[in-house]
């Protein structure tokens, strides 16, 4: 064999592999949009993790995702969404309603799969639960419909307030509906109830501080994303200012919060499925809207012991959790 014969043999050779490789599919990309910081959603990521690993996707294997975070900067939302779409991602999973919308309004045919509470077809993002007739499809929980409950156990535990104190962020589309919710749940009580906003961590401090001269004897905490990831902040003021707080998740009772009460993590596996299901071909319009219906209760006993209750034992056997 010639030398140069040689050469062009073993040169060849050597670029079969790389050859095969360029022709391999690249891996698919999965957008993820969170309303909050990434530091409140770490059990979150981790159930929707857990749905795509049961759609045989492990991220980093077989699936990469690209996360977007707008800080509690919901105005950023939009732009962020809409460099997802320029990305061309073959998903994109939003984790509350004001991602949601906003991956709405950025494309119509990139499948997005939801994480919300809140009815989506009431909320404009679906036309049925049963086939969305659009790029929508998701999981739901019961966080908004169980907020008139949050009110009722911390009647329970502290029958003696007839005041108390609602915050909620007033740039999240879905406060006006528990805002409403919990109005009715307060007449039916006969509570009074005032109406705290806070939309920055500044507010929160700021909110708080008035409960004392509303003669605020208890607060319930909106469901909000941008107050999932102020969890410690919350809880240590309501225990500054000696008010008796419930939340939606066990993060604030952890942080100590005094109780949550709300959905579990299901609806992101819920969503990982789905988002697996759709990376393997199937369409949004026909995988109907999931529904998590888990919901968990969590009470924290040092807190109370702080704050002077003495929780029912009727109260702690309900409890998912008791922490000590």
């Amino acid at each position: 064999m010639k030398r140069r014969d040689f050469i062009t043999l073993v040169g060849g050779a050597a670029a079969w592999p790389l050859s095969a490789e360029a022709q391999q599919p690249a891996m698919p990309v999965i957008g993820f949009l969170i309303s909050s910081s990434l530091e409140g959603y770490a059990r979150d990521l981790a159930a929707f993790r857990e749905g795509l690993h049961e759609a045989d996707y492990v991220e980093g294997r077989n699936v990469a995702i690209e996360y977007r975070s707008a800080d509690n900067h919901y105005d950023r939302l939009p732009s962020m969404a809409a460099d997802l779409v320029r990305g061309q991602v073959a998903v994109i999973a939003t984790a509350s309603l004001p991602a949601a919308l906003a991956a709405k309004a950025a494309t119509t045919t990139i499948p997005i799969v939801f994480i919300m509470s809140g009815d989506p077809v009431q909320l404009g993002l679906v036309a049925s639960l049963s086939r969305s007739g659009s790029n929508f499809t998701g999981a739901t929980n019961l966080t908004l419909e169980v907020a008139p409950k949050r009110l009722e156990l911390l009647h329970e535990l502290v029958p003696t307030a007839n005041v108390l104190a609602l915050l909620v962020n007033p740039t999240n589309p879905g406060a006006e509906i528990q805002l409403r919710d919990l109005q009715v749940a307060a007449r039916t009580l006969a509570l009074q109830l005032h109406v705290l906003q806070a939309s920055t961590e500044n507010d929160i401090d700021d909110a708080l501080s008035t409960l004392d001269k509303l003669k605020a004897r208890g607060l319930v905490i909106g469901a909000d994303a941008f107050f999932n990831s102020r969890s410690k902040q919350l809880a240590t003021l309501a225990l500054r200012y000696a008010v008796p707080a419930i939340y939606q998740y066990r993060e604030f009772t952890a942080a100590g919060g005094l109780m949550s009460y709300g959905a579990s993590r299901d609806s992101y596996r819920l969503a990982g499925i789905y988002t697996g299901r759709i990376l393997k071909g199937e369409k949004p319009t026909d995988l109907p809207v999931q529904q998590s219906t888990k919901i968990e209760l969590f009470i924290n006993l040092k807190t109370a012991k702080a704050l002077g209750l003495t929780v029912p034992i009727s109260l702690l056997g309900r409890a998912d959790e008791v922490i000590e």
